[in-house]
């Protein structure tokens, strides 16, 4: 290859189209792009794969899935139709809401024109979110009552540790102070899903067109998040009875939702659920230490506190599957 500039390796290719190279990876993997290889064997995108590449990343973001990605890329826009018509819907709420907050603008400045100043509140409600969200309590046992508070909750918050770190009961504690919080236990089964609907069937279709593969476990967690009464959901072991591709795909499609969509807290210890390359600006990272102190934010990135002994407690499926049903020995609460 000459004009080597013009070619750049799969990390400077992702950190440019602002995806993982994983993320390249797979799109690989599923024959939607075609990287060149260098004489050492390493891959390489030109403008041309740059271009194929950033075509995907767009319909990916408008919510395609890989299997619809490559109908459109082959010429077929009924999907495309389809996605373009939700993203015009967002943007016309998003629209509406714009107007709605010119409209309290114009009559806050109206106001004071005639000297009247804003009513307690009516600041932060216009320029802040509609409902602030935040908890704070004391921690449970094994804890020593220390504060806990988290002042933003994001679309998607996992919460990890080490065996008998405690992080099931801060996962419990956290859907305790969360009004209308739904906690889905680990111990779910079909039982725990109601009647099939229109929105978990294209939820399904979508999941194993992006490589999932239909279960009962992946269907009781498609009601759970799809559910429109409760206003979060806290879900303990996320990756109970999911294969690894089922695993990545699920937090694919978790990953799409809007960030006005109820938040979801998961409980896990896969690397393939919290991928600490993958961790995104609407995700945040809870890390319960083995010695007991208190739970707390950790970065997702080499160097930052904690992120070390947050990625020892992470391990691909297979490796957790030798220690499913493993329950750390703990002394008597009471």
């Amino acid at each position: 290859m000459n004009s080597s500039a013009q070619f750049l390796n799969a990390s400077e290719a992702a950190r440019r189209l602002g995806v993982s190279a994983k993320a390249l990876r797979l799109y690989e993997q599923r024959g939607l792009i075609d990287p060149l290889r260098t004489s050492a064997g390493w891959r390489a995108y030109g403008p041309d794969q740059m271009a194929r590449a950033a075509e995907i990343v767009s319909l990916r973001a408008l919510g395609l899935s890989l299997a619809q990605v490559a109908r459109v890329l082959e010429g077929d826009s009924a999907s495309l139709e389809a996605a373009l018509a939700t993203h015009q819907a967002d943007l016309e709420g998003q629209a509406e809401r714009l107007a709605a907050t010119i409209d309290r603008v114009r009559a806050l400045r109206s106001g004071l024109a005639r000297g009247q100043a804003p009513v307690a509140g009516e600041l932060r409600r216009m320029v802040g979110p509609a409902d602030p969200t935040g908890i704070a309590f004391d921690l449970p046992w094994p804890w020593g009552g220390e504060r806990f508070e988290l002042n933003e909750i994001r679309p998607i918050t996992y919460i990890t540790g080490p065996l008998g770190s405690g992080k099931t009961r801060l996962a419990r504690a956290i859907a305790a102070s969360l009004p209308k919080a739904a906690y889905l236990d680990i111990d779910r089964g079909p039982d725990a899903q109601s009647g099939p609907n229109a929105p978990i069937e294209a939820a399904m279709t979508w999941l194993v067109e992006d490589g999932a593969v239909v279960s009962d476990a992946l269907r009781v967690l498609l009601h759970a998040v799809e559910e429109i009464e409760p206003a979060a959901l806290v879900v303990d072991l996320i990756e109970q009875g999911l294969d690894q591709a089922s695993q990545e795909a699920l937090m694919r499609y978790l990953r799409r939702r809007k960030p006005d969509d109820k938040p979801v807290f998961i409980l896990t210890r896969s690397s393939s659920i919290l991928d600490l390359a993958c961790v995104g600006p609407n995700e945040t990272v809870l890390f319960c230490p083995a010695n007991h102190s208190p739970p707390k934010v950790v970065a997702p990135y080499p160097g930052s506190p904690g992120f070390e002994a947050l990625a020892s407690c992470l391990a691909p499926p297979d490796v957790r599957a030798r220690t499913e049903g493993v329950v750390a020995m703990r002394p008597n609460s009471a």
